[in-house]
């Protein structure tokens, strides 16, 4: 059987890998904001937001919509932040594994 991306494989179970993918992209970034020093006025948007990313990744396959709005938001706080720009943009690149939405 093939895997990619992070898929888990348990006997019985299948999980998504973008799904993998985007859990261990935020997971990440909420570490390098959560060690980040440094004050700033978008910080509390940038945590929640990540916070719902997370939960998103728990409950199966999260909303295209909800997930490209949380990044936006997410972007919007923190993309002035150097430190910050190489998780963003693995956090980025997981929602961007997940598509557009169909019309």
């Amino acid at each position: 059987m093939l895997r990619s991306l992070g898929q888990r494989l348990v006997t019985g179970s299948y999980e998504d890998p973008r799904v993998a993918e985007l859990r261990t992209a935020v997971s990440r970034l909420r570490r390098e904001l959560a060690a980040l020093p440094a004050e700033f006025p978008d910080r509390g948007i940038a945590d929640d937001e990540l916070a719902a990313l997370a939960a998103m990744t728990i409950g199966g396959a999260p909303e295209i919509p909800r997930l490209q709005r949380s990044l936006l938001l997410i972007a919007g706080a923190i993309g002035s932040v150097s430190a910050l720009s190489r998780g963003l943009a693995e956090v980025r690149n997981a929602v961007d594994l997940f598509g557009e939405q169909k019309r």
